[in-house]
């Protein structure tokens, strides 16, 4: 006979299980009750377990969803304008001069120039000043397709020996190939430090020289909580092969901030470092003189260098991204509130109405034999 699938009596419900090797003389499966088990220490009385704490359950209306689109909209599009202006108000120049610093007759021998110690690496460059650029002045060095990121790469280094001078001995299988000169460890050890960027720049305006300030360009923490008072280079480039920069073993390692600088790794293959800034503002259409002394070899991996200057702003250097994410989700934003006010405007749909359920609008019934 036809039952309905809600029973007037709730008292006959019970928990079934549907036992194969159980059968009735017909055939059929006979339902057999649950055994019903019963701890003989329950657990102590807690709202938190019985989901007693009070909460917010907001209903989710149509006008608080409109509402809220709405808000974000307001919010975003304002910050993004902001955003996006600031940006544009951003004076930078770019000068790539790995490729113009090579000398003509050294063109078909770049790796021979590169590599060798008695060749002058001096080349000199001119930029000149687009726009007014107020101080203080950002330099910055860019290397292309140079993954410090890459695991073996980023690992080879000791933090330890870096922090201490008590374990300048210390985690030196980390180091990988650059870890002792003889018996003597490297101080700082690992491909890292050994690879540390060597090109340095020097400026000058109408003959007069543009003083490079190098302090305060790493991160305080760093300066105090990775790299040691106490922990000085030792052994720094004497090994068979010459990577990049040679340290200055007087200044202990907190006080170096190029190479603190440098060993803090890039998360992408293109990168920027802060090399100095120059604290005097720079006038527009003038001329400025670089001096570069061009030793680091990006030319063994196929990578570019560039000199960056620029200035920046409350929201950073250039980046037109953070400016476009925000108009644009301000965007979309007003985009639904519309679409979802003409759809609560021109088919409504009360909230609560039960003839929407599923089984009021086409019931079904089930059946037992």
């Amino acid at each position: 006979m036809a039952m309905s699938p809600l029973l007037e009596d709730d008292t006959t419900l019970f928990d079934v299980n549907l036992d194969r090797t159980s059968t009735s003389e017909g055939g059929g499966y006979e339902p057999i009750p649950a055994s019903k088990t019963q701890s003989e220490k329950p657990p102590p009385y807690s709202r938190f377990t019985q989901q007693e704490l009070p909460a917010c359950k907001p209903i989710i209306t149509p006008k608080l969803v409109i509402a809220a689109f709405t808000f974000i909209g307001i919010v975003f599009f304002p910050i993004g304008i902001a955003a996006l202006s600031a940006s544009n108000e951003v004076v930078e120049i770019e000068e790539r001069y790995d490729r113009e610093c090579i000398p003509p007759i050294y063109s078909n021998r770049i790796l021979h120039y590169i590599q060798s110690v008695g060749t002058d690496k001096t080349c000199t460059r001119r930029l000149t000043v687009p726009k007014h650029m107020k101080s203080p002045v950002f330099i910055y060095y860019q290397l292309t397709d140079f993954y410090q990121n890459y695991r073996i790469y980023k690992s080879s280094r000791s933090d330890l020996q870096l922090k201490s001078k008590a374990d300048e001995s210390s985690e030196l299988e980390n180091c990988g190939p650059v870890q002792k000169v003889g018996d003597k460890p490297i101080v700082p050890c690992g491909l890292v430090a050994w690879s540390m960027f060597n090109d340095t720049y020097s400026f000058s305006v109408k003959g007069k020289a543009l003083i490079v300030n190098k302090m305060n360009i790493a991160w305080e923490s760093d300066k105090e909580g990775r790299f040691g008072s106490d922990v000085y280079p030792k052994n720094s480039q004497t090994g068979g092969v010459i990577g990049g920069a040679t340290l200055n073993s007087s200044i202990p390692l907190s006080e170096q901030e190029d190479l603190i600088v440098w060993m803090r790794p890039a998360a992408l293959r293109n990168f920027r470092k802060l090399y100095g800034r120059i604290d005097v503002d720079l006038e527009a259409n003038e001329e400025i003189k670089v001096e570069i002394k061009n030793n680091y070899n990006s030319y063994g991996y196929g990578g570019e260098k560039l000199l960056v200057l620029s200035t920046t702003s409350a929201f950073g250097g250039k980046n037109k991204f953070l400016g476009i994410a925000y108009l644009t989700v301000g965007g979309f934003s007003f985009l639904f509130a519309i679409v979802f006010a003409i759809i609560h405007r021109f088919k409504r749909r009360d909230i609560g109405d039960t003839t929407y359920l599923s089984w009021n609008r086409s019931p079904v019934g089930y059946y037992i034999k």
